[in-house]
């Protein structure tokens, strides 16, 4: 800059306006040359961290994705094997054989346990509500991100009918008998019910009187095809987790 002012003064001093003019243009043309790249080099810095707090949620995402899938594996397992037992309690009620059965019906029961896709969306919801959203906007991962959400709501939704369906049931069932025998016969050993004054016939016939009821009967039939239908929702979605994991890991080239 000291060699700059002294130029300009010597210039002023020697009466060269056209020199001078020429001068002051090129000293005008180098400060717009420093300002761009300036800029140019601001817009660097703030681009690499963008796609480093991009990362982040992504990764965050990717992370909670991989959980779900893991979580859908024990759901899927144990609606099969609630959804199995159910099947088979409806054919035994198709060819009348409960009573030939009754441990099938016991076990029966399960039909009435909630059961929950849980998911963490707090990765998805924040990059939704952050400035880096627009990044993947119209992608293919943003796409897989919109169906795997859409998907979870109405798992969700299915899911909560469902149990609401099942504990309005186990509620009026509740109020219409007395479970006590059966509790006992769920839980207590059979050496210790053999010692008790009530004959072990009593706590048979209480299961058999509990299962013939129509409420009981109906959250069992409604086990028996809607969890089908959830365990495919499940397979949907585990699916669709383990591409929108692949698309992160092409995104951020892990």
């Amino acid at each position: 800059m000291k060699l700059f002012r002294k130029i300009r003064h010597r210039l002023i001093l020697d009466n060269k306006k056209t020199q001078y003019l020429k001068y002051a243009l090129g000293e005008i043309v180098l400060v717009v040359i420093g300002i761009l790249i300036a800029i140019q080099i601001n817009n660097w810095n703030q681009s690499i961290k963008d796609k480093d707090s991009l990362h982040e949620y992504l990764t965050k995402i990717k992370t909670h994705t991989a959980e779900y899938i893991e979580q859908l594996a024990g759901l899927t397992k144990g609606r099969k094997q609630v959804a199995d037992i159910c099947k088979e309690a409806r054919n035994s009620i198709l060819n009348k054989t409960e009573k030939e059965n009754l441990f099938l019906f016991k076990v029966s029961g399960a039909a009435f346990a909630d059961f929950y896709f849980k998911p963490n969306s707090g990765g998805y919801e924040s990059l939704k509500n952050s400035g880096f959203y627009g990044k993947i906007n119209n992608t293919k991962l943003d796409s897989l991100l919109a169906k795997y959400h859409g998907l979870v709501d109405i798992i969700a939704e299915n899911e909560r009918n469902y149990n609401q369906y099942a504990v309005y049931q186990e509620n009026y069932l509740d109020s219409q008998f007395d479970r006590s025998l059966m509790l006992a016969s769920a839980f207590m050993p059979l050496d210790s019910l053999a010692t008790k004054a009530t004959p072990l016939s009593e706590y048979d016939e209480a299961f058999i009187e509990f299962t013939a009821e129509p409420a009981y009967r109906n959250v069992i039939s409604l086990a028996a095809w809607q969890f089908d239908t959830m365990i495919e929702q499940y397979s949907e979605l585990t699916e669709l987790g383990h591409l929108i994991i692949e698309e992160i890991n092409t995104t951020t080239g892990d």
